[in-house]
């Protein structure tokens, strides 16, 4: 009884946050405190009456009927208050109507209106609460109310602020000049020479722009998942003095802002640069532009996406039984014998699977083609200048990022069916107390060969980035010391009100703290919370559920970015200048990390300890906060570290929605760099960088300590009374 009084309660709350949403807020986001949709809809907006109506015959169906939420007519009412409520906020946009039809029937409608304010978004929110309750009373997800709010919301928040803006977006390739709808002139964009030239592969002239790509992605992903294989053998299959050295510089990339590297390669192989120069003086030779171009963001597209590869081999040699391997040297096999017979069929599902993660990474890379591009184009960058350029071309963006789409989709399908087939074909055999076989003699000196120059590499990358931003100017080797370029950026003074900030970076650096402290733990609770939905709820549509959520995770930033850019700056959800959309735009970009992260955890919690707090008459939350969530607080930590050091670095989706108010440090970095401001950007990268150290210090160090108590209190419990 009590149970079905605070189910009742809980959707008659939603009922009357409807009712209040739609008689007494403000329905426009520019209208005033009295102007909601009842008062609107009498006076000159008649097309939200129908909202209205169907609001009150919710309340009334409420009033006559005791159990409403298993009458049969509520989710037909509130499916048509939810259709209704999409019609009339895309029907008529901001100057006028959408179609004649609409301007015919409500004349009034010429006039447009604007976006939705919070009367319109909390009326959206009562509706997706009544059709979770109504839903759950059905049946859905067992009956678990809420778990079905959880799945309803998350869909919804993916449909608006994922499937929403690229759909948005796709309309856009096929509009003229104009904005009308026309399929020619998107056939034009794509069938352009300069998309798809092999001009390269005969002469010396340039290949088109999806070859470029093309290109790029299979050179950088081939060469990173080969370093990628070398890290990961030495590490986990020889006993190399330096392990742990090449750990930590291998992660280090991880933690870097996107332009960084390319800077630094500017300093140490440009036509200034300090290797450049000392090279031009030893071998009597003219210092070159070699650097910008294929070159030049093959060797930072390299730095970056090795620890990836090398991290997902790291796994996969792990997780390969010895047993196999101990069984082929008992038969009588040489090392290299044994490594190409058994260890290498057992690696190749995940060298493929690294090899087109890398593939992927490469296709949406924006910072290093930006930065070292030069004459070379590539979608990404492309993209971004017919958004930012002299001319405005949202519809050659859009038809550029479909391109882009397609292919990563493409890849990303690739990739899926290959961990597929890595997962079933790594675990084999029972028994794992075997030992690992080490790595041959010969190969062992091919990866030393292969990864000492990369970690010379790093070194040199990374000194140059904490030397540069405190010297005067280390691309002519003026290394005297100086806080100059700090100053610039960071500069404060103490005064009686207190602390006060200056420096050209302060803005923007608060804002990049604003957006990563509060889409990291955004990030973090819905990756949390669907993985839970995906890995213990039962419910109709689930794998089509956890497909749609790991799809934004395939999407590139760039196409996230302009997606946002033609969703969300027009009604009737206009958020483009606003730190919302920012926040949005990484949460949902990094979502499926929290979500990955929370599944692995939840594999090794046993099911009956939920059974057992359901048992006891607990709910859905109840479970979630007091069994759940408690044992994988090191899964949560890390989807927190990890998504706030993703939103530090954030740069492809969010230079296209960044304003004068709202920048973040990645495009202040990059304005630095288009000046010419190498000392300055370094500088402030510099110090990006110490911020985000810290914080994953801090959290490993958190994380750390979790995973210590809980060993040792298990083992003192497993240990007999004496």
């Amino acid at each position: 009884m009590n149970a079905a009084v605070a189910i009742d309660r809980a959707s008659v709350g939603w009922l009357g946050l409807l009712i209040g949403a739609v008689a007494a807020l403000p329905w426009y986001a520019v209208g005033a405190f009295g102007e909601s949709a009842l008062v609107l809809g009498f006076a000159d907006r008649p097309w939200l009456l129908p909202v209205v109506g169907l609001a009150l015959a919710l309340a009334g169906l409420a009033a006559r009927t005791r159990d409403w939420r298993r009458h049969p007519a509520l989710l037909p009412l509130v499916t048509a208050a939810q259709a209704i409520f999409l019609l009339q906020a895309f029907a008529i946009g901001l100057n006028g109507p959408a179609l004649p039809l609409v301007g015919q029937i409500f004349p009034t409608a010429q006039a447009g209106q604007t976006g939705m304010g919070a009367g319109a978004f909390l009326a959206g929110v009562a509706l997706l609460g009544l059709l979770s309750d109504g839903l759950a009373a059905r049946g859905f997800c067992r009956g678990e109310r809420f778990a079905s709010a959880c799945v309803i919301v998350i869909v919804a928040l993916l449909a608006l602020f994922v499937f929403f803006p690229i759909l948005k977006l796709g309309a856009a390739a096929f509009t003229d000049e104009n904005g009308a709808l026309a399929f020619g002139p998107c056939i034009e964009r794509v069938t352009v020479r300069n998309l798809w030239g092999l001009a390269c592969f005969t002469s010396r002239l340039s290949c088109g722009v999806v070859i470029n790509t093309i290109q790029l992605g299979l050179l950088s992903a081939t060469l990173a998942t080969a370093l990628g294989l070398a890290l990961a053998l030495l590490v986990a299959r020889t006993d190399f003095r330096f392990k742990r050295v090449l750990r930590a510089l291998s992660i280090l990339p991880i933690i870097t802002p996107p332009f960084v590297v390319g800077v630094a390669i500017i300093v140490l192989f440009g036509r200034s640069g300090v290797l450049t120069q000392f090279g031009a003086e030893l071998f009597d030779v003219r210092p070159g532009r070699w650097v910008y171009g294929l070159p030049g963001i093959l060797m930072a597209q390299v730095l970056a996406f090795t620890p990836v590869t090398f991290l997902v081999l790291l796994g996969t040699l792990e997780a390969i039984n010895p047993t196999l391997e101990e069984a082929s040297k008992t038969l009588g096999a040489r090392p290299l014998r044994t490594f190409s017979t058994v260890t290498w069929p057992l690696l190749r599902p995940g060298i493929a699977a690294t090899f087109l993660l890398a593939f992927i990474e490469s296709l949406a890379d924006f910072g290093n083609p930006i930065v070292l591009g030069g004459g070379y184009d590539v979608l990404s960058t492309r993209i971004f200048f017919a958004v930012v350029g002299a001319r405005y071309d949202l519809g050659n963006a859009a038809t550029l990022a479909m391109i882009l789409l397609a292919l990563t989709l493409i890849a990303f399908r690739a990739q899926t069916r290959w961990l597929g087939r890595a997962n079933y074909v790594t675990v084999t055999g029972k028994s794992d107390a075997g030992l690992v076989a080490p790595v041959p003699p010969m190969l062992k000196l091919v990866a030393v060969a292969v990864v000492l120059p990369f970690a010379a590499f790093v070194v040199a990358v990374y000194a140059s980035v904490l030397l540069g931003g405190f010297v005067t100017d280390i691309g002519r080797l003026d290394m005297t010391p100086t806080f100059d370029h700090i100053r610039t950026a960071f500069s404060f003074e103490l005064e009686a009100e207190g602390l006060r900030l200056y420096g050209s970076a302060r803005d923007s650096m608060m804002t990049t703290l604003w957006v990563s402290a509060l889409s990291a733990p955004l990030t973090m609770a819905i990756g949390i919370l669907t993985a839970w939905l995906v890995a213990r709820q039962d419910f109709a549509g689930r794998r089509a559920f956890e497909f749609g959520t790991m799809l934004s995770f395939a999407i590139p930033g760039t196409v996230v970015g302009i997606s946002c850019v033609a969703a969300f700056n027009v009604p009737p959800v206009d958020m483009t200048g606003t730190m919302i959309i920012l926040v949005i735009s990484v949460v949902f970009r990094n979502m499926p990390v929290g979500m990955r992260a929370g599944i692995a955890a939840l594999a090794q919690i046993d099911r009956s300890m939920e059974e057992a707090s359901q048992t006891m008459g607990a709910g859905g939350a109840q479970t979630l906060g007091r069994v759940v969530l408690p044992p994988i607080r090191p899964a949560i930590f890390t989807a927190l570290v990890y998504s706030f050091v993703t939103a530090m670095t954030a740069v492809s989706a969010v230079i296209f929605l960044v304003s004068a108010r709202h920048n973040m440090a990645t495009a202040h970095i990059m304005g630095r760099v288009e000046n010419g401001e190498y000392a300055l950007a370094i500088a402030y990268s510099a110090v990006l960088m110490i911020v985000m150290a810290i914080c994953v210090a801090l959290i490993q160090l958190v994380v750390g300590k979790r995973q210590l108590g809980r060993r040792t209190a298990l083992t003192a419990a497993a240990q007999p009374a004496e």
